[in-house]
């Protein structure tokens, strides 16, 4: 019975191969621990160098810049010009393409003689069409005389210098307002054909007709003038609030 009992040395063979194996694994855990710290320590010392040179850096530039100020800025010119008005070129090209096509041969002067409610006028080289789109109200009135209660001479003087100074203000239509003649002698309208007449010696005026109803009617004639330099002719599709009163 003796010799089939196992030896000592053989039932404890295992458990020593087993207990080395684990001091292996725990050498190894041990070395892998010890180099992440070593992995980390390195880092942090770098991380501190760099923050080290990043404020010895800081503190150079200060020191060689020392204190500053803002640079003041000069005060801006303000430039007092005003842009030139707008000029509507368009409406321009408009009403001279107009004035050219309107030329005609064909125009009897004895018309200037008429002397009835629709009395008007234009230049022998300007066409009818002219005077319709005038007393169909295509220019705007930009401004009017009124001569109710002067005399023959004193209204015919203010009839030139309203012509002129209309004229030299650029307006192209006007309105003159002489009244249907009811408050005078024998209740004839005496300036209603002096004023007509005046108008046509005028060689600022191009054309005029007598005024529609809510213009004045009998007691009135649109004129319209040459174009002048300062302020151009005004349509009815510009206007907004209807004529000038």
């Amino acid at each position: 019975m003796s010799k089939n009992r196992p030896r000592p040395s053989e039932t404890q063979r295992p458990e020593t191969a087993a207990r080395g194996s684990g001091l292996s694994d725990l050498a190894a855990l041990r070395d892998a621990l010890k180099q992440s710290a070593a992995e980390r320590e390195r880092e942090r010392i770098a991380a501190a160098k760099a923050a080290r040179e990043a404020a010895a850096e800081a503190e150079l530039f200060r020191r060689e810049v020392g204190d500053v100020a803002p640079i003041a800025a000069a005060a801006r010119a303000v430039h007092g010009r005003q842009p030139p008005p707008a000029l509507p070129l368009q409406t321009q090209r408009d009403e001279q393409a107009v004035l050219s096509e309107a030329i005609s041969d064909e125009f009897d002067p004895e018309v200037l003689l008429d002397t009835d409610e629709s009395l008007f006028y234009c230049r022998p080289e300007i066409s009818h069409e002219v005077v319709r789109k005038l007393r169909r109200g295509h220019w705007i009135v930009q401004a009017q005389l009124d001569l109710h209660g002067m005399r023959r001479e004193q209204a015919r003087e203010a009839l030139a210098e309203f012509i002129r100074e209309s004229v030299k203000h650029g307006l192209r239509c006007v309105r003159v307002i002489h009244g249907k003649g009811l408050g005078s002698v024998g209740k004839e309208p005496v300036l209603k054909g002096k004023v007509r007449a005046w108008l046509v010696q005028k060689a600022e005026v191009i054309a005029f007709c007598q005024a529609r109803a809510h213009d004045g009617g009998a007691g009135a004639v649109l004129v319209l003038l040459q174009p002048g330099p300062a302020k151009p002719s005004v349509t009815r599709g510009q206007r907004e609030h209807g004529s000038a009163s």
